[in-house]
């Protein structure tokens, strides 16, 4: 395929995609990507993807992804047959890494990035594409009955570009909706726009908390989170000066990055 056949996906939706490629062919990778390397094969590489500190950020993102699909490996050990739901899914490929032959998995975003799903990605008859976003929640009211189905919804990153009021609202809802669920979301920390942070692969988000895990049982009273992650916490040659700093500082750990909190109602 020469370059001018290649697909010009939008840098947002692509980066993710590129940095879990990237990653794949680390020594010491976190995560191994073979279908997004693939995708990446058939995409053009722009510009604004290589902008600022790849490396911090392909790090940061792998260690959210490899997180995050420890708790989806754990829900299916759990509950082999059960649902996974995925808001804001972009380019993600969980489900083709972590598939188990008997799980239900709904992909729900815009209807721009589910067309550029059905050009990367392959079909699967337990695997459906729903139009939807972390902001119009119309798709609850359309989701298949489950019955007594276990239910695991994910967010990945995809809430990190909400305010505070919209992820205020999409948690709400999400409690209003479902009487038994797990929830793992992916929230920021209220130091991520600082520059420390920058150097560890932040991003500048639309919202950032002192402590995520309070802030959801600020929202969410009658749920019980079963843990949180922080990537400091990651087992990682490339974070080991980070985590030897922030053994000074402590405090900082669920500040500066992202991090996974999982809960169940």
């Amino acid at each position: 395929m020469t370059k001018t056949s290649r697909y010009h996906i939008p840098t947002a939706l692509l980066q993710p995609l590129w940095l879990r490629s990237r990653e794949s062919l680390e020594d010491d990778g976190l995560i191994y990507d073979p279908v997004a390397a693939a995708a990446c094969n058939q995409c053009h590489l722009k510009p604004d993807c290589l902008s600022g500190n790849v490396n911090a950020r392909q790090l940061l993102h792998a260690t959210l992804t490899l997180q995050c699909d420890r708790l989806v490996q754990q829900f299916l050990r759990r509950h082999p047959n059960g649902w996974i739901i995925n808001v804001g899914a972009g380019l993600d490929t969980r489900f083709y890494r972590l598939d188990n032959g008997r799980c239900r998995w709904f992909e729900l975003d815009t209807d721009e990035n589910l067309l550029w799903r059905e050009r990367l990605f392959h079909r699967s008859e337990r695997y459906t594409m729903r139009p939807g976003s972390v902001t119009e929640l119309s798709w609850l009211k359309s989701l298949p009955v489950m019955g007594n189905a276990p239910v695991l919804l994910l967010c990945d990153q995809a809430l990190l570009q909400c305010t505070e009021t919209e992820l205020a609202h999409f948690v709400q809802q999400i409690g209003c909706h479902f009487s038994q669920i797990e929830v793992c979301l992916v929230i920021a920390g209220d130091r991520c726009g600082s520059a420390l942070a920058g150097r560890m692969g932040s991003g500048q988000y639309q919202h950032g908390y002192k402590d995520p895990v309070r802030q959801i049982l600020s929202w969410l009273p009658w749920s019980e989170v079963i843990s949180s992650h922080s990537p400091l916490e990651q087992a990682c040659p490339r974070w080991r000066p980070w985590q030897r700093w922030l053994a000074k500082v402590p405090s900082l750990k669920y500040r500066l990055t992202p991090v996974l909190v999982h809960f169940r109602l």
